[in-house]
């Protein structure tokens, strides 16, 4: 019904561009007790020269690496985009990281975030990447994770932290089967509490007003000091709303993130 009377706003349009190079493969993930792990690197068209610095994408709950791009969020495409008109270039890389791993720590081992701070950046910079400094984007269980991998790496190697829609709750209690162990992870891997983590980062963060991490989501935005850039629009949890906010994300890293 909110749909039907525009209450989400429009639709977001992936830009119908030609896209640059990209690089995908996969490995054995020590951090994720020997998942095969999938990934991809996105750049603009015709970009060479000195070496980029990555904006590592954090999928939501149910995606993987392949979510980022293409006819899904089209990040390489809005990347493309966003370069012919002007943005300082920079690479886009995504990784699997489980279907409700929520990029932490878990009962049993498996720790997709320790995967994409020892694994998946040295992995980059084998690629030719500048990981000297990097970024995060993520929407959903991904917002999260940029959040709380943001506040793990910290300044001056994070330059920036585009948190979409984050999965963030104020009580364990609030949060569905699977995003904790128990209380105690939760505990332990909440993003309120330590925002002080995020002291040098440019943070962003977006929410739709029609997203039920709304509430959480603006809240945790009230918290932070100096204010962060985005803000609460209207929108629901989908890729109408992600794409939608795309390109001034894209804008945003692009103005913290290059050398």
């Amino acid at each position: 019904m909110h749909r039907m009377l525009g209450l989400n706003g429009s639709p977001g349009t992936i830009p119908d561009v030609a896209t640059g190079r990209m690089r995908s493969g996969s490995f054995s993930s020590r951090a994720r007790l020997g998942a095969r792990t999938s990934w991809s690197i996105a750049v603009a068209p015709g970009r060479g020269g000195a070496p980029l610095r990555p904006l590592i994408v954090l999928h939501g709950r149910g995606g993987d690496h392949r979510s980022a791009f293409g006819d899904q969020l089209g990040l390489d495409r809005f990347l493309a985009q966003a370069v012919a008109q002007g943005s300082k270039p920079f690479a886009i890389a995504s990784v699997d990281g489980g279907d409700h791993s929520y990029w932490h720590h878990r009962r049993g081992g498996e720790d997709a975030g320790a995967m994409v701070l020892t694994e998946f950046i040295p992995l980059l910079a084998d690629h030719g990447l500048d990981t000297r400094r990097v970024a995060f984007l993520g929407w959903s269980m991904g917002g999260y994770g940029a959040l709380w991998l943001g506040g793990q790496l910290r300044s001056p190697t994070v330059a920036a932290v585009v948190a979409e829609s984050p999965a963030i709750w104020h009580h364990a209690g609030d949060t569905p089967p699977g995003a904790f162990d128990d209380e105690q992870d939760f505990t332990q891997h909440a993003v309120f509490g330590r925002q002080s983590q995020l002291t040098g980062v440019a943070v962003r963060v977006d929410c739709g007003t029609g997203d039920g991490f709304y509430p959480a989501a603006r809240d945790y935005a009230r918290t932070l000091t100096p204010p962060p850039a985005g803000g609460f629009q209207p929108g629901a949890h989908d890729l109408a709303y992600w794409r939608r906010m795309a390109p001034a994300q894209l804008q945003f890293i692009s103005h913290h993130l290059p050398a």
